[in-house]
């Protein structure tokens, strides 16, 4: 039996690139997936929550839901674009004081593919931290487009993030969604 839909879940972080999340709803949605948005709290200052809602058609979470209420759909993917210092950061260390964060740290490791995109300046992805960070995570299976293969830190310039990335690895790694 085919399935219905494929679901991304997007997690939008407080950087930039957000301000055009945007553009990867609208390349997620013309590839195929239903997405859901969860937002840390800084990232809804950078884009239209209520236009992001009209055009997924579903709610953007960045609280827990109250009781009673409908819960997401649980997601074939998700894509964690764009990713900040400060997340992924407390993200490795398994931190989850919002509801951005206990959403990774519940799916990460339990088979769902996980795809990030950071936009972090070079002198934070230079810090030790960052890359212990880095690695635990690439342990537990997360793909994190930085280094060979994947995309530098963002210049001053975040006009051109690149979105397709995330969304052709969650291809490549699901099978479904592909350009």
């Amino acid at each position: 039996m085919a399935r219905k839909s494929w679901v991304l879940s997007v997690v939008a972080c407080g950087a930039g690139p957000a301000e055009q999340l945007g553009t990867l709803v609208k390349q997620a949605i013309e590839r195929g997936w239903t997405v859901q948005v969860i937002a840390t709290p800084s990232a809804l200052a950078f884009f239209d929550a209520a236009g992001m809602e009209a055009l997924t058609g579903s709610p953007v979470r960045s609280v827990h839901r109250k009781p009673g209420m409908p819960r997401s759909r649980v997601p074939d993917a998700i894509v964690v674009a764009p990713a900040t210092f400060n997340v992924l950061n407390q993200w490795a260390l398994g931190v989850a004081d919002t509801y951005a964060l206990a959403v990774l740290a519940e799916q990460t490791g339990m088979g769902i593919p996980i795809v990030v995109l950071p936009a972090v300046s070079g002198p934070l992805a230079s810090r030790p931290q960052f890359a212990r960070s880095v690695k635990t995570l690439r342990a537990e299976g997360v793909s994190i487009l930085l280094g060979p293969g994947g995309t530098p830190p963002p210049a001053s310039g975040e006009a051109d993030f690149p979105w397709h990335l995330a969304l052709d690895e969650a291809a490549e790694m699901t099978g479904f969604g592909a350009a």
